[in-house]
């Protein structure tokens, strides 16, 4: 199979996968690659990302690994056949390559779970919203690279749209609601296009007001995504180096414990809604 220059997180999960198997196999890349006629070069690509894998050397990859779990290897042969070239696939060269990835990761979710302390989620955000936050950046975005931002930012919406359309559950706190990154009619726009989507059964919001006792989750932001199977999940968390991705399994038990942990400090659904249309008319 062709070299990729750049493989996709998506890609990069699957590789490391491959890897997890044959290491609870207790198998070296070198044994693999012989079991599967194959080089431990190609080994270390295909486990990299870098290269691809047909659907007949992954079975018998696992058959080698003795993986009796039926369900992840159809996951994976489902992940190593894809050929989707998503609308985000405009913006390859564009935009930095995580926007791409983070586009793609939701296209494919079975779910969406959210945390937000400072800013109103992404997926909910206004043009005007979406731009004054990347036109805070430093050093300044140019025009050429501050409109593709925001139009990718709005469709990414994409992904709360349709039959397919993944469930998407957010934890807002008080403050995201309140900071104005605009001024007072961008900010209303913003709470209004929050209850919109509400009211349109798009998402699941609950809010943690500022008065809440017990929350200790300032450090709590999170995106986690479901795949196709739990193992298979992924957790987004940003920070002033980037975006990680984190995938192993003590990392997804943690970050599902943290969310169900700051839901219980959330008001319920019809609670926030109210919370938020209030905040939004004393704008």
């Amino acid at each position: 199979m062709t070299m990729r220059n750049r493989p996709t997180a998506r890609q990069v999960r699957l590789g490391a996968e491959l890897r997890r198997l044959r290491e609870a196999a207790g198998l070296s890349a070198k044994e693999v690659a012989g079991l599967l006629s194959s080089s431990s070069t190609h080994m270390s690509q295909i486990e990299a990302g870098s290269s691809g894998i047909s659907e007949e050397r992954l079975r018998r990859l696992a058959a080698h690994c003795a993986c009796a779990d039926q369900a992840l290897i159809e996951a994976l042969v489902a992940m190593a056949a894809d050929r989707t070239r998503g609308w985000w696939e405009e913006y390859r060269g564009v935009l930095p390559p995580v926007f791409l990835d983070v586009a793609e990761l939701e296209h494919h979710a079975t779910f969406l779970r959210e945390v937000v302390i400072t800013h109103v989620p992404g997926l909910m955000q206004t043009p005007d919203y979406a731009r004054a936050v990347f036109e805070y950046m430093v050093p300044e975005l140019p025009p050429s690279e501050l409109s593709p931002r925001v139009e990718h930012r709005m469709r990414r919406r994409l992904a709360l749209e349709g039959d397919s359309a993944a469930t998407y559950e957010t934890i807002i706190h008080e403050s995201a609601l309140r900071i104005r990154v605009a001024d007072r009619k961008v900010a209303r726009a913003q709470l209004l296009e929050v209850v919109r989507h509400i009211e349109d059964e798009r998402a699941t919001v609950r809010v943690v007001p500022f008065d809440t006792d017990g929350f200790a989750g300032a450090s709590s932001a999170m995106m986690y995504v479901g795949g196709p199977i739990a193992r298979l999940d992924t957790v987004l968390r940003d920070s002033p180096h980037g975006t990680a991705f984190l995938d192993t399994e003590t990392q997804l038990k943690r970050f599902r414990q943290l969310f169900h942990k700051v839901e219980k400090t959330a008001l319920g659904p019809a609670a926030s809604r109210d919370f938020i249309h209030q905040v939004a008319m004393e704008l």
